[in-house]
């Protein structure tokens, strides 16, 4: 199955089409296992996961953070150099496939039949965590707090509210199909929800001076959020490419190219 996205810049226009597996049942496509856009998701995952975490103990070893005093928050291990910059290029790198991620999946949504007012509200809600993530890594704590904190709060916030569109929507879509086995969508819903209570605590707990709690539910959620994003490795297992074609736009004011003529569009497999 192929789907394309057509939209116009001037004098190019450009299309995004995303090649799908046709399978009997939903689940993994033996023959797209190897395919980048599987494994997409799980980068991000593992790239983040272990990027925040190579930045806690840069942290805890030059001592930009004293564990004698409590649990630090991500920033916080993030704020000082050198590890401030590893924590930047982390978070800009995350986000990057983030984005790249909420794309592919906004097509597949809008292949699979999903309304374009609901696959937009989705859509935007992954760009804008993404953003928050990129702000949160750009904009230490330490410099710019108000930024930073409307940065988490995007990446936090939409982040979860991202995820829980997701499964409202495969929960109440007739038809949709459902990749991957049955304890999936379970697993999701078990995620979002301990994400939301999770973060609710770490508001609580941090407006009770309660820093260490709080911190630990920040690092909590961020790990949630991660796997949940490393989840669609599921849904992207039936895919096995993604091509971007450029092709010029006909100018009436311009001598038109003579039929037959070999004017063919420019094509890039990414």
């Amino acid at each position: 199955m192929v789907q394309d996205c057509t939209s116009s810049w001037g004098s190019r226009r450009s299309q995004i089409q995303i090649a799908e597996s046709r399978t009997k049942k939903p689940g993994f496509a033996e023959h797209s296992m190897w395919s980048y856009l599987f494994w997409l998701p799980i980068i991000l995952a593992l790239w983040a996961i272990a990027g925040i975490w190579i930045v806690f103990a840069i942290a805890v070893v030059n001592r930009s953070v004293d564990l004698q005093k409590g649990f630090p928050f991500i920033s916080n291990c993030g704020s000082y150099a050198p590890q401030s910059c590893i924590f930047s290029q982390v978070l800009n790198t995350g986000a990057a496939l983030a984005i790249w991620i909420c794309i592919v999946r906004y097509h597949q949504l809008r292949d699979w039949g999903v309304k374009t007012w609901q696959n937009q509200l989705i859509l935007w809600s992954g760009l804008l965590c993404a953003l928050g993530t990129s702000i949160v890594g750009n904009f230490q704590e330490k410099n710019q707090k108000p930024t930073h904190l409307v940065g988490a709060f995007l990446a936090f916030i939409l982040g979860n509210l991202y995820f829980w569109l997701q499964f409202f929507l495969s929960w109440w879509t007739k038809g949709l199909p459902q990749p991957g086995p049955r304890w999936i969508r379970l697993l999701r819903l078990s995620f979002c929800s301990l994400s939301t209570i999770l973060i609710v605590a770490m508001i609580i707990l941090y407006s009770q001076r309660m820093r260490s709690a709080s911190a630990a539910c920040e690092w909590a959620v961020a790990m949630l959020l991660f796997v949940l994003f490393g989840f669609f490795a599921v849904d992207f297992s039936s895919l096995h490419g993604c091509t971007l074609h450029l092709e010029p736009q006909l100018d009436s004011s311009l001598p038109q190219t003579p039929t037959g003529s070999s004017n063919t569009p420019m094509s890039q497999m990414l």
